[in-house]
This record gives C-alpha cells, structure tokens and sequence, in this order.
C-alpha cells in the first residue's frame, strides 16, 4: 500500500518526550466527528487538561456546534477548551505568501518573473490547497505543542484524512530531492568556478528548515504515548465498512487506533414498533462491529432526543466519553 511505503522508516522507540497528546477524530461524513471531538474536548477539560480543538473539515460545523464564531485563531469555547477552524483559502494564501516572499528574497533578477509565474500557475493545481492545509496544520500542532495539553483534531471524511497523514512523508521525500538537486548544482558551479565548496545558501536553509518540521510531524503522528486516532461510526453497514478501511490503513503504519466511538444508538427507554424494528437491525450492526473490531475498546453513544449544540448540549456525550478522555496513558 501506498501509506505504508510513504511511511516506512526504520524501527525504533518512539519519542515520549514533553508536548501534547494528539487526538484525531474521523470516519465516513456525516456521522458525528465534530459532535464527538468537541466532547471529547470538554471530558478532557473536566479532568483539568487545556485542550485546543482544530476543524480541518473543510465543510466546517464546529463554530455552529458551539454557537460561536471561529476563525483560524484559537477562541475559547468553554472553560480549558479552545478552538479553532482552518481555511483552506487563507492556508494557501498563507502558503502562497510565503513561497514568493522566498522567492523575492532568494531569485535571481533574471528569474524572479518566471519563478512568480510558476508559483501563481502551482497555486492553482490540484492539490496546492490539501499541501497548504497540511503545511497549516503542522505549524499549528508544532507551535501548540508546548501551549496546550491536548490537541483535538476534527477531520474531515476519511479520503481526505489519509491524504493530510500522507503528506507529511511525502512532503519531506520531495524536499529531500529538491535539496539533493540544489547541491548538485551547487556543486558544479562551484567546481566551474574552482572553488572547493558551495557558497552558503539560504534557500537549502529554507528546504532544510521545512524538511525538518514534516519529519517532526511525522514522528509525532507515529508515535504511540503522543497521537491516537479515534473512528466515529454509527450502527450502519457503510460506516462500518469505512472504518474497517481506515483501521486497516492505519494499523498498516502502525499508527495508534486502540478505540472507536459508536455514535447514535438507540438509547434504552425509546419504544414503539418502529423502534423495535430498527432496534433489531441495529443490534446486528452493533454485533458486527463487536465482530470486526476486537483489539478496539467501543465506546457507545446514545442518540440524542434533540439536537446537540453548546455546551450544555454536549455534557451527556461528554459523560459518555470520559472513559476515554482518561485512557490517555500512553500504549
């Protein structure tokens, strides 16, 4: 698989060192990610920990769960529980900044131009918004790091997760060969110019300094006592399937995915025929994930009679979770 190759690397104890727990919520849309990253955030509050809550959904919801306006810097929701949204667009205008910025500073006159136009033609290929968002995302967690207790990551449907835990790999191979190929050239100019080494270079400084960041990132992601990833499913057949995928993708990394939260269950005293009906379908959903998920604790979820929002809203779903919340030792 191509997330096993990307993330291949040689085996070794991972890094318990100071910095917060990453907890990433995910699974098929629809399904209750945000509603169960927020409480998880509040159960973790409520045990005394400072949380920071990151939406990474592009179709953000997290600012009307907790009827506050979010932007891309941290707002505090409730008590010990910041929270934030990521743009997209503002991550690639960020990004983009950036990129020309080092491009003004490090071009030559003669390809400045050139250079400008290549980085306005990138900006708009398929994938410069998933890199920004990662290059955002891994600023945020590395910079928050030290902040906060727990970081709290709200994902989007679960294509778009595996494509932001690929990136971080991805992003350091090539930066690698863009600095192979810049010593390269380096090299020959200086060989042409008879000098034994390479001028100082401040742009392989640069691709240095990014390269250095994935690779943090990544470890982070990788290591056992610092992230874990928690599906959200309900008692359905294709939510269930799409967790089935992403557990088995991710356990092919070795990344920490040692609980699953059921969500939307029919809780005990509801009644009636119809109920009764969908009580027994959903017992053999319940009994499949039991089934297919033995080496995850199932966290299950009660439906709620009304819509959850603020935080009152989300206290039962918190009470539910923290169990959970608690069982942040490391593996």
């Amino acid at each position: 698989m191509l997330l096993g190759r990307l993330f291949r690397r040689p085996q070794r104890h991972p890094d318990t060192g100071a910095g917060a727990r990453l907890t990433f919520f995910g699974g098929k849309g629809g399904v209750g990610k945000t509603t169960c990253a927020s409480a998880f955030s509040q159960a973790l509050a409520e045990q005394g920990q400072r949380v920071l809550l990151i939406s990474t959904d592009p179709a953000h919801s997290l600012g009307d769960l907790w009827e506050q306006s979010l932007s891309a810097s941290p707002v505090a929701v409730s008590k010990d529980v910041d929270a934030l949204e990521l743009d997209p667009d503002a991550a690639l205008k960020r990004y983009m900044g950036e990129v020309r910025e080092n491009l003004a500073n490090l071009a030559s006159p003669e390809v400045r131009d050139a250079a400008m136009r290549q980085a306005d033609l990138a900006a708009s290929s398929p994938g410069a918004e998933e890199s920004a968002l990662m290059d955002e995302l891994v600023r945020l967690t590395l910079e928050n790091s030290d902040r906060y207790d727990h970081l709290v990551f709200d994902t989007a449907p679960t294509g778009h997760t595996l494509q932001l835990l690929q990136l971080p790999e991805a992003m350091r191979g090539w930066t690698d060969a863009l600095l192979s190929k810049r010593r390269e050239t380096l090299d020959t100019g200086a060989a042409m110019q008879g000098s034994d080494a390479a001028p100082e270079d401040r742009a392989a400084r640069i691709l240095e300094a990014r390269r250095d960041r994935y690779a943090a990132m990544r470890d982070m992601l990788l290591d056992p006592n610092r992230t874990r990833f928690i599906p959200v499913l309900n008692p359905d057949r294709l939510s269930r399937e799409e967790t089935r995928r992403i557990v088995g993708t991710l356990g092919e990394v070795g990344m920490r995915v040692d609980a699953l939260v059921v969500n939307r269950v029919l809780p005990d005293f509801a009644d009636g025929d119809f109920v009764a009906r969908r009580r027994e379908a959903e017992s053999g959903h319940l009994a499949a994930i039991r089934r297919d998920f033995p080496a995850q604790e199932q966290v299950i979820v009660p439906l709620a009679t009304d819509d959850v929002s603020g935080e009152q809203g989300l206290a039962a779903i918190a009470a539910a979770l923290a169990p959970l919340a608690r069982s942040i030792s490391p593996a």
